[in-house]
């Protein structure tokens, strides 16, 4: 009940551990007029409503110049911060469409934090108020479309700690025209109507229509003096060639505010200008090393930052990889077990291949061997047709020598005939004279003998021209039929073999690797599809018959 005003105000400073008290105060509104808590008054003595509870605003009463140079701590920057974008969503400080996007943008940095595509997803602005109403219902946009355009100017800001956006949001804002300026509605002594502006830089008039350009202003360090009586203000400038400047305020709270504004703004204005203050130089070296320590936690942040994120990648990569790996590892189970079903077909095919290829091969090798016999037989045919046709000729030589023999012996056998009837005609002569002999006494009897043959002379007759030697053809006849019965049996073998490797071939022509042939092989294709040999057993049919 007895805290004065400075009481209230320094719990609430301790409590956010703000030491720039300077710039703030604690609001309070009378009569819908602004008023701001005295410190040296009691808290209570002030007009305030006596109704529990008493509501007080702890805003900044007064602005600096330059908000990178003067405000020193980061809670300090934090509040101009909430303080100014307030202001400007509400549209109590003008700011152009571009510019709102943009302040837009560093708030959602200060809020979000960098931008993450996988976590700030369409629409993660729906719930938030970034821009003035008045420049949303400026444009034909949609939500979406406002949100793509902030979202675009975001992403730009990445790196960029809360305190550093904030501190970009200021550097920005304060260079509105209406930034830090309280207005207030005066008349100038012809009783025209006019704003009066008070700003960290000075005092300013201006139009009522025209908040941002004033018409006259006077600069802090131009003014000599100001007062006020009652209800009328003075301004006196430095240069006494310049008018005094009066003009009425309608209420005299209101020229209390004035006068407070216009002697804290002075108060600033002057104490800028002049070297810092112990207690803000110790501010601001504290501040530059927790501004090091910071700078480099952050830099640790974002390498910790980084190195999560590469190994987060090469997390993601490695699951990646080894889902990839495990659905190749699928599909190769799969394909293995088509494989092995297709391995078990074609080794079952392949098991009746290679029995049939067993029979073909015992087949031709049983054909080769009928071949060879056959050839042997050929060739015993063929020598035997040569001994023969050597017989014939030495039987024919024989037969010649036998018939020359045989005309000699007929010429003997006539010569010896003759010589018989000779002698038998000398014997019939010998035996008439000797029967004339015996009728004759006069000679003895005789007895001849006929003198035999000669032992060479043959008892048989041999005709050259019955010798017709009936067994050659006979045999050639018999051999020919054999050897025309065995060529008979060797085709139809032949034939058979053939369908059956014909089989064969369509069976595997299905598993054949085209890519994989030879050039023989093509060759062989092209020779069959002509339809020539598929043998070289083939070339028995051309042997001639003999």
């Amino acid at each position: 009940m007895k805290w004065k005003g400075k009481d209230l105000f320094d719990l609430v400073c301790r409590t956010l551990g703000l030491r720039e008290t300077w710039f703030f105060g604690l609001q309070y509104t009378i009569k819908d007029t602004v008023a701001w808590l005295k410190m040296d008054k009691k808290v209570l003595d002030h007009d305030v409503s006596k109704e529990e509870p008493v509501t007080f605003h702890f805003l900044a009463k007064f602005y600096p110049e330059n908000a990178e140079e003067e405000l020193v701590q980061e809670i300090t920057q934090h509040l101009f911060f909430l303080q100014v974008k307030k202001q400007i969503l509400d549209e109590k400080v003008y700011c152009p469409p571009e510019a709102s996007v943009l302040l837009a943008s560093y708030a959602v940095q200060a809020k979000y934090g960098d931008y993450d595509p996988s976590v700030h997803k369409r629409g993660f602005l729906a719930q938030e108020e970034l821009l003035p109403k008045r420049v949303i219902n400026l444009y034909q946009m949609t939500p979406e479309m406002w949100e793509e355009r902030i979202t675009a100017w975001y992403a730009e800001h990445r790196g960029r700690a809360r305190d550093e956006a904030e501190m970009e949001y200021l550097k920005i804002a304060q260079d509105l025209e209406m930034y830090g300026v309280n207005y207030f509605t005066i008349r100038n002594k012809k009783g025209t109507e006019l704003l009066l502006g008070v700003d960290a830089l000075g005092l300013h008039i201006y139009d009522p229509e025209n908040r941002l350009t004033p018409k006259i202003s006077f600069p802090w360090n131009e003014i000599r003096n100001i007062s006020y009586s009652d209800k009328e203000f003075t301004i006196k400038p430095l240069d006494k060639k310049i008018d005094v400047f009066k003009f009425n305020s309608s209420k005299l709270r209101v020229n209390k505010l004035i006068l407070q504004l216009c002697i804290g703004n002075h108060d600033l204005f002057m104490r800028r200008r002049k070297a810092d203050s112990l207690e803000v130089q110790q501010m601001k070296a504290q501040a530059r090393e927790e501004k090091a320590r910071k700078q480099m936690e952050r830099q640790r942040l974002a390498r910790e930052k980084q190195m999560r994120e590469e190994a987060e990648r090469t997390r993601d990569e490695l699951e990646r990889r080894l889902l990839q790996m495990k659905e190749e590892a699928t599909m190769a189970n799969e394909a293995l077990m088509r494989s092995e079903e297709t391995a078990d077909l074609l080794a079952e095919k392949a098991q009746i291949t290679e029995e049939e290829a067993k029979l073909l091969a015992q087949k031709a090798a049983e054909a080769e061997q009928e071949m060879q016999r056959i050839k042997a037989t050929a060739i015993r045919t063929e020598e035997e047709k040569r001994l023969m046709e050597q017989k014939v000729l030495e039987a024919e030589v024989l037969a010649l020598k036998m018939a020359e023999e045989s005309e000699r012996r007929a010429k003997e056998a006539d010569q010896l005939k003759q010589d018989l009837q000779e002698a038998r005609e000398a014997e019939r002569r010998a035996k008439q004279k000797l029967l004339e002999i015996a009728t004759k006494p006069t000679y003895p009897p005789m007895n001849p003998i006929p003198p035999p043959l000669p032992p060479d002379i043959p008892s048989y007759d041999i005709i050259a021209d019955s010798l017709s030697f009936d067994f050659k053809d006979t045999d050639m006849k018999r051999l020919s039929m054999e050897i025309e019965k065995e060529k008979v049996e060797y085709m139809e073998k032949s034939k058979h073999l053939q369908e059956q490797l014909n089989e064969l071939k369509t069976e595997i022509e299905a598993l054949k690797l085209k890519e994989r042939e030879t050039a023989l092989d093509v060759l062989h294709s092209e020779s069959s599809d002509r339809g020539g040999p598929s043998s070289k057993h083939n070339t028995i049919k051309k042997v001639p018959e003999m």
